[in-house]
Order: structure tokens, then sequence, then C-alpha cells
């Protein structure tokens, strides 16, 4: 099993679930982040802290998002990883 950001994480200003992340599994796409199967060890901790409920276990994406499963497989290649909440004008207000 592996976790997996779903669509409601787009244009999210919020990046705790990458700060709680003991494997370093989150890309930063800026206006999405992904989670990369390979890295993330299913221990749940990004759930809780995602306000947008975008993280699902891959086995409990809802039926009109599983092609985020595969999208976040791809994806989470091409993006850097993320380790930090990223700083943004938005939160700092």
């Amino acid at each position: 099993m592996t976790y997996v950001v779903t669509e409601n994480c787009i244009d999210c200003v919020h990046t705790d679930c990458v700060e709680v992340c003991p494997t370093d599994a989150f890309h930063d796409a800026i206006t999405i982040l992904y989670i990369n199967p390979e890295s993330c060890i299913d221990c749940d901790a990004c759930v809780d802290v995602c306000p947008e409920t975008a993280i699902f276990a891959d086995l409990d994406v809802p039926d009109k998002w599983k092609h985020w499963i595969a999208v976040n497989a791809k994806e989470s290649l091409r993006f850097p990883v993320i380790r930090e909440i990223r700083k943004t004008p938005a939160l700092e207000q």
C-alpha cells in the first residue's frame, strides 16, 4: 500500500504533509504535490495533517480519483523532493 495525493491538492497552499513525512516521499510541482510510491512507507502521518482531504491510501482512493494513483507514480519522478513547509504569501498574512 502507498498513499496518493488527489485533485483536492491542486492549488493548495498547505504543505504540512511534507514536514511530517519521514521518508521525503513528497515531490513539489508547485501547484500540486505528488507522493512517490517507492518512497512512501504507509505511515499515515500525512493524512491527518492534510486540511484539504487530498491524501488517501491507494486502496481507499474514491473511484472518481483512481487515476491519481498512476499520476502520482509518474509525476513524482519528474519533480524535486520537498522536505519543508513552503512559505507562501497566503500563509503569512
